[in-house]
């Protein structure tokens, strides 16, 4: 059976969203929350515990991975979520989701660490039946979000019932004062091209539009907010015309989806390269709740790639891309394939 996990173990950040950056500063007694995303790039601990999907995270697989390079890797990516900061949000996100992370003890580990153990985070996390045995999960800063519920969703393609992935964790909780649901998302891959696994990633779309549809059937005026890794673009068919997330703001209704990242990945800002080409695959997609004059309390005023020097790799011909772990069989000591990314909420 399989289990949620909810274990102790990140406070924060006028009216039109300026996207691409943080807002630098505040005339009035606003109170700004980040809301942030991250795939950790394969954290998995040194435990062969799913035979050949993990074998090469142990000691006696090609990465040779042991203890040392595990505590490295925790060290690192507790440096990239200690470094996820501006002036109106000095103690970081109220909250994080996380992708590709093996099991709870890795996500117990990582809020332990060093770098950002004494911000008392917590976290969610729910085992999925994916066949690698990665997962999903929620980090959050306990004085700042309080978690009132938590469903799993499992992903079931008709087409292909044999099909496992990660579920979708829906989070929900009081964020300050404002009850919001967050889903947090790792769509399938494009493993075997784009086009020939759309349908998977539509499929996943077509979930978190349910889940985010169920809610507001009981919540109408729920702020809602879709993240994750979703191995596509802002503009592919599965974000923009299954979930209907808009490019714009003032074309959404209350009821529908903006996403802020269209307009920053046509500036030519992502937050990975595949073949020397930036894509942005992880998405914050806000509902329309969270815009200006809907009705919310908590309002949309930033978006950003927390691409910080440090997580960029420092040697042509990848200068400025992600500085990774791995590449090319040879450990690189570095963070994550993927930048972070974050939204900013604004509260009066």
């Amino acid at each position: 059976m399989k289990k949620l996990f909810l274990s102790a173990t990140i406070a924060l950040a006028a009216a039109m969203p300026v996207f691409g950056k943080a807002p630098a500063s505040t005339a009035d007694s606003s109170t700004v929350y980040g809301v942030a995303f991250y795939n950790l790039e394969n954290l998995f601990d040194t435990i062969n515990a799913n035979g050949k999907f993990d074998l090469e995270f142990s000691p006696l697989g090609a990465r040779k991975w042991n203890s040392e390079k595990y505590n490295l890797k925790l060290n690192n990516l507790a440096n990239a979520i200690a470094g996820m900061v501006s002036p109106l949000t000095p103690g970081g996100p109220a909250v994080i989701g996380i992708a590709e992370v093996e099991n709870e003890s890795v996500v117990a580990d990582l809020v332990a660490a060093k770098p950002i153990a004494g911000r008392g985070l917590k976290y969610v996390h729910h085992d999925s039946p994916d066949a690698r045995g990665i997962d999903v999960a929620l980090l959050y800063d306990p004085g700042l979000f309080e978690v009132t519920g938590v469903e799993a969703h499992r992903l079931f393609v008709e087409s292909n019932p044999t099909f496992l992935t990660r579920d979708q964790l829906c989070v929900s909780g009081v964020l300050g004062i404002d009850t919001i649901s967050v889903i947090v998302n790792h769509w399938p891959s494009r493993l075997g091209g784009q086009e020939q696994s759309e349908y998977l990633r539509v499929a996943a779309a077509e979930l978190s539009k349910s889940i985010a549809d169920s809610i507001r059937k009981v919540s109408p005026l729920r702020p809602i907010i879709i993240m994750g890794d979703l191995n596509d673009d802002p503009q592919n068919t599965s974000c923009a015309m299954t979930l209907g997330a808009r490019k714009e703001a003032y074309d959404v209704p209350p009821t529908g989806f903006y996403n802020p990242w269209w307009n920053i990945l046509e500036s030519g800002k992502g937050t990975l390269t595949y073949r020397g080409k930036w894509n942005l695959f992880d998405q914050i997609i806000v509902g329309g709740m969270l815009l200006p004059d809907n009705g919310a309390t908590l309002t949309l005023v930033g978006a950003e790639i927390c691409d910080l020097d440090f997580l960029k790799q420092t040697q042509a011909p990848y200068t400025g891309m992600p500085h990774r772990t791995y590449a090319g069989g040879r450990f690189l000591n570095g963070y994550s394939d993927h930048f972070p990314t974050q939204i900013f909420l604004k509260r009066k």
